[in-house]
């Protein structure tokens, strides 16, 4: 195996030796952030393998609709999360979304924020769900099972 050893040799009067010598190891020293940033995402993406979700996040897995009903739809979602210390899986903008736990253990539905911007929010009268109301009068009932 060799050796490299870099040395910069400058005489007495030679102003730029040393500059030279800093952007060298200024070179070097960004080289080395950046190979180990690189190494950093690699290493992150070997943990993330395929099929895992990032912390906080949720996807949809099984969405089913039921249009059978007359001026009725049945929408039924499953939805798959990795929800940090503290959260459960829930909706927030009609989306599947980790929120804090204590909106499930209280079923206070609305506190999660479930329902479209300009919708209104009201809870079920047995708090097993809410509601959405759209400003045209048209409403969403949403049930949890």
């Amino acid at each position: 195996m060799r050796r490299l050893d870099l040395r910069c040799a400058t005489s007495g009067a030679s102003p730029g030796g040393h500059s030279a010598m800093q952007l060298l190891k200024a070179l070097w020293a960004l080289a080395g952030a950046a190979l180990c940033c690189f190494l950093v995402l690699v290493m992150h993406a070997q943990f993330l393998k395929e099929g895992q979700l990032a912390a906080g996040t949720c996807e949809i897995v099984t969405l089913d609709r039921d249009s059978s009903q007359p001026r009725r739809t049945i929408a039924r979602q499953t939805a798959r999360c990795a929800c940090r210390k503290g959260q459960i899986a829930g909706t927030t903008r009609a989306r599947p979304a980790c929120v804090d736990a204590r909106i499930i253990r209280t079923k206070q539905w609305c506190d999660m924020l479930p329902c479209l911007e300009g919708e209104g929010c009201d809870l079920l009268i047995n708090r097993s769900g809410w509601t959405c109301t759209q400003p045209g009068g048209r409403i969403k009932t949403t049930t949890v099972s």
